[in-house]
């Protein structure tokens, strides 16, 4: 039986085959531009290389894990919370029309 834990860790979790995919991406292209002069340079018809190389298939793996940060946040607790500094916004009272300021 699954529980609603089990459930949301499978939703959340990526791919598996793009997760390798995209992980070796990354290393490959990190190797190229470490091993390689030509990976670091900037090609006319592509840009800069390692750009392309590592920073793209780097970007698309973080945004696979939907953003995550590497490290663990850290949960502030209830009683710190900042608040705002000013009053809360009121309404203003609606001023009842005159007979002048109407239109004819």
């Amino acid at each position: 039986m699954l529980t609603l834990a089990t459930q949301a860790d499978r939703r959340d979790a990526p791919l598996l085959p793009l997760d390798r995919w995209l992980r070796r991406a990354v290393l490959c292209g990190l190797a190229m531009v470490l091993m390689f002069p030509l990976a670091r340079a900037q090609i006319p018809w592509l840009g800069w290389a390692p750009l392309w190389l590592v920073g793209m298939p780097l970007a698309a793996w973080w945004a696979l894990h939907r953003f995550r940060l590497p490290w663990p946040r850290r949960a502030k607790p209830k009683g710190l919370r900042r608040r705002r500094a000013g009053a809360q916004a009121r309404r203003r009272a609606v001023v009842p029309a005159t007979g002048w300021a109407r239109a004819a």
